[in-house]
């Protein structure tokens, strides 16, 4: 059993009348044309869902084959269908980072081992055992919001181990540098997710892209029509250019914002370890979680980091908001810390 709540997340902070600042989600509802799509979708509900054009644009966003993509309900099934399509593996998970690949782990048999990055939680591949044969690591990785090198990733690639590569946020990176998704490297994974620009994570829509031999095996185990015909229709509308385009413009928006937050909180006093590069960022102030109560009782729910393997009560995560909301929310903060 783990000594951390792996399945606590932003959305058990938020609640009626709160600000919130908790959930990792950019928009807080899909955009028009998203919407629409979605609307027509309803309409071929009557029959069984079928992902082959979501695999299709997936391939083609990529430059990968077909063979090389699994359409998947969001990140969470990637990670469950690893952890059983792998079971027996010796198993690694660098930490901090997201806690559902270590919650699928445990829940399928597996004892993984942590590697716990220090601040700034730059990655360096000599702390991943050399005979764990299924890694994982996020990219960049919530809730540090670093964003490691993509030769520091492949440097941890070797012959007989699967390397899980966690790219839920690479998108609102601008330009999405150093992703290994166009890459086809035996034993890799890498994982994304849609509901985190597009503001749908209650449709659960996602992919991963490998080989095609370890597609066939989470295929196997993958339950027959567990991506929904809305979901597939989101996953082809996303992969379009013209959405890709403006991913990266949100992309822009979105890293703009994080440096004003960024920039009003060290000016606070605040500290922020590691370089930030996603729409999070992760502070570390004594008696995080007596303030976090505050915040809340002021208007702001903000994500508790002791539940997360490497953090303590000291830390929180911030989702990145406009500059409206950032501006009100420092405000508050100052009242609230020590003078």
């Amino acid at each position: 059993m783990s000594d951390y709540d792996l399945h606590h997340h932003g959305d058990r902070e938020v609640g009626a009348g709160l600000i919130d600042l908790a959930v990792n989600v950019r928009l807080p509802e899909p955009p028009e044309w998203l919407r629409r799509e979605l609307a027509e979708s309803l309409a071929e509900l009557a029959a069984y869902p079928d992902a082959t054009e979501a695999t299709e644009a997936v391939a083609a966003r990529h430059g990968r084959q077909p063979g090389e993509v699994l359409v998947t309900a969001g990140a969470a099934e990637a990670f469950t269908l690893l952890a059983t399509a792998f079971r027996g593996r010796d198993a690694v998970v660098v930490h901090p980072q997201f806690t559902e690949p270590e919650a699928a782990l445990r829940a399928a048999g597996h004892e993984p081992r942590r590697v716990v990055l220090q601040p700034d939680y730059v990655l360096d591949p000599s702390l991943v055992p050399d005979d764990a044969d299924l890694v994982f690591v996020g990219n960049p990785t919530n809730p540090t919001s670093v964003l490691h090198p993509a030769a520091t990733l492949e440097a941890l690639l070797r012959p007989g181990r699967v390397l899980v590569v966690d790219e839920a946020f690479l998108d609102a990176v601008p330009g999405e540098p150093e992703s290994l998704a166009g890459k086809a490297l035996p034993g890799l994974v890498v994982i994304r997710s849609l509901t985190k620009t597009w503001g749908i994570a209650g449709l659960r829509a996602g992919y991963l892209l490998a080989e095609p031999g370890i597609v066939r095996r989470l295929q196997a185990v993958q339950p027959p029509w567990s991506v929904s015909t809305p979901a597939a229709r989101a996953v082809v509308a996303c992969c379009r250019p013209a959405a890709l385009d403006e991913a990266d413009k949100l992309a822009v928006l979105a890293e703009r914002d994080r440096e004003r937050l960024v920039a009003g909180l060290r000016e606070l006093g605040v500290a922020v370890p590691g370089t930030p590069r996603a729409p999070f960022v992760l502070v570390k102030i004594p008696g995080a979680q007596r303030l976090r109560l505050r915040l809340r009782e002021a208007g702001y729910a903000v994500r508790r980091g002791d539940t997360f393997p490497g953090l303590d009560g000291d830390h929180l995560r911030l989702a990145v908001r406009d500059e409206a909301t950032t501006t009100g929310f420092l405000r508050t903060l100052a009242s609230l810390l020590p003078g």
